[in-house]
């Protein structure tokens, strides 16, 4: 096997390579005649299978069989006597391929650069720190309260109002006809939770048992779906019974209740569960800052197949969020160039900063374990309350599945290695401050998570 860099542009390079005629008619032959002792022909032998039946019969699939076994060598060969990391698999075309003639190949690839890290130790940072203050707490446990008040079918024959919970069936029209997902036989409505279309829950108010209301509306112009969104409707809603909500006495019957031993341990908890929140909120702010460092601060090329790769799975979300009428509102106003032109920075971007962590680990003999794979599994299954043990049981039995955990997990081993050798000093704000500042702020409620 011949092999011969042709060109070098950048990161592109492609390579020729040769495998002699009499090569190919040695794999070929000895395959065939593998296949003379396998196979079974009217008339003859196993093992004894003319040399001319068996081209006649096998030569094509069997060249075939050679060829793809070739290119896959090719591959390796080339990787190992030139000494290039490709950045994705070898494209391989096939220049020559006469019977009687050399096999030509044409391998092109893209190869990773050659990364120079800067020095860490020159990134300045600042930390934003928040610390868990009573009335948090109290607030977080009130709306722990809200959420197990109970419901109660009320006596009297009095109308709704703000806070009671309604028994109702509707039918929603929409031009005067029904539309997908506007009826409901048996739908609960809380009078000020604002969990329906935007003056639904108002024109219920002074509804009695067993009345009729005419809901009219207008659903958002970013309604999820397409069909209705914008458009005004009308719903005959029917008042089946008024409910009062009644919360929970906050004390130590209603901490069991929840999880935790008694009040004081549901505070407890409550207020670790709070501060757990705001160190990832820290932690996520802190790491934005970085990436945005290592990001300015280098400025290697990087593989446009990579790249593409990259933007086409970026491009798809925003093709799924333009048909379901989701689009962020700052691209709502763009046109299909503009958001190319944004989202292939941002994607160029993202494949620059993952070779420079992988870089990093690498040289810096970072490892996954098998133990923090499996403490990465445990974290996913307790965003599944009550399934938890469902979720792990999957992914013990798809190892794929746990294998895909490893680059998160891999990524942040990288980053609290850099955050080491960086500078930080820390700035204490308050939880608005940073909610404000973060991208997904946390459900403080969610105490006992």
């Amino acid at each position: 096997m011949q092999i011969t860099q042709k060109s070098a542009d950048g990161l592109a390079r492609e390579f020729s390579v040769v495998v002699t005629a009499a090569a190919i008619e040695d794999r070929i032959s000895k395959r065939l005649e593998e296949v003379g002792e396998q196979v079974r022909l009217p008339g003859f032998r196993p093992g004894k299978v003319p040399m001319t039946l068996l081209r006649k019969r096998f030569g094509d699939s069997v060249r075939g069989e050679i060829l793809e076994r070739t290119i896959d060598e090719t591959i390796q060969a080339t990787i190992s006597e030139k000494a290039v990391k490709p950045a994705l698999r070898p494209q391989v075309d096939v220049v020559e391929f006469t019977e009687g003639k050399d096999l030509e190949l044409s391998v092109k690839m893209e190869v990773l650069p050659d990364i120079v890290a800067s020095d860490f130790s020159a990134i300045q940072l600042e930390k934003w720190t928040a610390t868990v203050e009573e009335g948090e707490v109290t607030k977080a446990i009130d709306e722990l309260s809200k959420r197990n008040r109970e419901s109660k079918t009320i006596a009297e024959n009095r109308k709704a109002k703000t806070g009671d919970m309604l028994v109702v069936e509707f039918v929603g029209r929409v031009d005067g006809k029904p539309f997908e997902g506007g009826t409901s036989k048996n739908s609960f409505i809380e009078i000020g939770a604002g969990r329906f279309i935007a003056g639904f829950e108002d024109q219920m108010i002074g509804s009695s048992a067993g009345d009729t209301v005419m809901v009219s509306v207008k659903f958002p112009a970013d309604y999820g779906v397409k069909e209705i969104a914008g458009k005004d409707a009308e719903f005959e809603v029917k008042v089946k019974e008024i409910r009062e909500l009644t919360a929970p006495e906050l004390n130590d019957d209603f901490a069991r209740k929840v999880g935790a031993s008694d009040l004081d341990d549901l505070k407890k908890k409550t207020r670790e569960s709070l501060q757990r929140s705001y160190d990832r909120l820290s932690r996520l702010r802190l790491k934005r800052q970085l990436l945005d460092s290592l990001a300015n601060g280098h400025d290697f090329p990087v593989p446009q197949g990579m790249v593409d790769a990259e933007f086409n799975a970026i491009w798809r979300q925003i093709e799924q969020a333009k048909a379901a009428n989701r689009l962020d509102p700052e691209d709502a106003g763009k046109s299909d160039d503009q958001l190319r032109t944004e989202y292939r920075g941002i994607a160029t971007r993202r494949v620059r900063l993952g070779l420079l962590l992988s870089d990093v680990g690498q040289k810096n003999n970072i490892e996954v374990t098998q133990e923090e794979l499996t403490n990465a599994a445990v974290s996913e299954a307790m965003l599944y309350p009550g399934q938890e043990q469902a979720v792990l049981n999957y992914y013990r039995s798809n190892p794929g599945s746990m294998e895909s955990l490893r680059p998160p997990v891999f990524e942040d081993k990288v980053v609290d290695f850099v955050l080491e050798l960086a500078k930080t000093s820390s700035k204490p704000v308050t939880y608005e401050q940073l909610r404000a500042d973060a991208e997904t702020p946390p459900d403080i409620t969610d105490a006992l998570k």
